[in-house]
């Protein structure tokens, strides 16, 4: 069976490493922030951003706890506040959009600010960077945001940019994701 966060490693791995910068846009538990911190070692960094406090405050513990060099800065702000904070070039960026896992189902990346998010994160990108989308459609915020990563991404140059959507074709509602990789 397919592993989603399998193939999100494969593919940033080929793109990142030691010293690169790296954005998570959406920090969550910090899983991914800690995969991002450990690949780009103590002379790269990591910026990681969420809206929640409890985001905050367990990615800190994750990354203590898994013993991640300090080369991180964890944001309290919407990732699409990203260009007050960081100036790039970045190696890779990841979004997982939806819900803090355990936390208030309620509270969800919004169309509003993923958009400017997604489109910041793509001025930052130097060359042969990567970009990473994960889009969880089970619920309606989801659903309408996967349409409306797709609908922006056709849009983008294939001269300057490649935009891939890897996806379980016989599972509509299983989470997907977009990658998208500079030239």
């Amino acid at each position: 069976m397919i592993d989603l966060l399998d193939l999100h490693k494969m593919f940033i791995l080929r793109h990142l490493g030691e010293g690169d910068i790296a954005v998570d846009f959406t920090m969550g538990n910090g899983h991914d922030t800690e995969f991002l911190s450990k690949t780009v070692g103590k002379d790269g960094h990591v910026y990681a951003f969420d809206i929640q406090e409890a985001a905050l405050r367990s990615t800190e513990a994750n990354l203590k706890a898994a013993g991640c060099p300090e080369n991180y800065t964890l944001i309290h702000d919407s990732h699409h506040n990203v260009l007050k904070y960081v100036e790039g070039p970045i190696k890779a960026g990841m979004f997982n959009l939806g819900y803090l896992p355990g936390g208030d189902k309620r509270i969800t990346t919004m169309r509003e600010t993923t958009m400017p998010a997604i489109e910041a994160a793509l001025s930052l990108l130097g060359r042969d960077a990567i970009l990473l989308i994960a889009i969880y459609p089970g619920h309606e915020e989801g659903d309408a945001e996967g349409k409306m990563v797709a609908e922006y991404l056709a849009t983008l140059s294939r001269y300057k940019v490649c935009a891939t959507q890897v996806k379980i074709v016989n599972s509509p509602t299983s989470p997907f994701f977009y990658m998208i990789e500079t030239k």
